[in-house]
C-alpha cells in the first residue's frame, strides 16, 4: 500500500473514523486548483468540489464554501444571509484554523468547527471529488455524503 503523505493521511482517518469508505488517492499531478484537479482526475471542472474559507469581518471567523469548480462564489450574497462581510483569508488564517494549506483544504477533518455552506449545483452529480489535505490528494463522495460529513448548509453560492 502507497504511504499517504501526512495532512492526507489525516483526512483518510478522519474518513474511517466517521465510518465513510471513501479512499483518499495521491496523483502526480497538482490539484490546487479547480481545473488542475480535473485535468488530474480526468473529469469535468464542475464536478470539483472546492473549498473555499473566507475570513468572517466582523467575528473573524472562517467560513468554508464548498463549492462546484465550475462556479464563482457570489461573496456579497452569501455576507447578506450572514449579516457578515466576506474578506479574503490569508494562508495563516487558513492553516491556523483548517490545519491544512490552500490548495489542500479538505471539507472535513479540520483542527476547529467550520460553518459550512454547500453549493447546491453539486447535487447535479452523482459523484464528486473533494481535496484530501494535500494539493495532491483527493477523494470522490457524493454530495449526499458531503453533506453528512460537513453538516454543511446547501444554498446557492453563485
Amino acid at each position: 500500500m502507497i504511504q499517504l503523505k501526512e495532512s492526507a493521511q489525516l483526512v483518510q482517518n478522519k474518513l474511517i473514523e466517521l465510518g465513510y469508505p471513501n479512499i483518499v488517492i495521491e496523483l502526480p499531478d497538482s490539484t490546487r486548483t479547480a481545473q488542475e484537479a480535473a485535468d488530474a482526475i480526468g473529469c469535468e471542472v464542475a464536478h470539483i468540489a472546492k473549498s473555499i474559507i473566507f475570513r468572517l469581518k466582523n467575528s473573524d471567523k472562517p467560513l468554508l464554501v464548498v463549492a462546484s469548480g465550475a462556479n464563482r462564489i457570489n461573496e456579497k450574497q452569501i455576507g447578506s444571509q450572514l449579516g457578515e462581510k466576506l474578506g479574503k483569508a490569508d494562508a495563516d488564517f487558513v492553516r491556523e484554523h483548517t490545519g491544512f494549506v490552500i490548495g489542500g483544504v479538505p471539507p472535513l477533518g479540520h483542527i476547529e468547527s467550520i460553518l459550512t455552506f454547500i453549493d447546491e449545483d453539486l447535487f447535479q452529480y452523482d459523484e464528486i471529488w473533494a481535496a484530501a489535505g494535500h494539493p495532491r490528494a483527493v477523494f470522490q463522495l457524493t454530495p449526499e455524503q458531503l453533506m453528512q460529513m460537513t453538516k454543511g448548509k446547501v444554498i446557492c453560492v453563485k
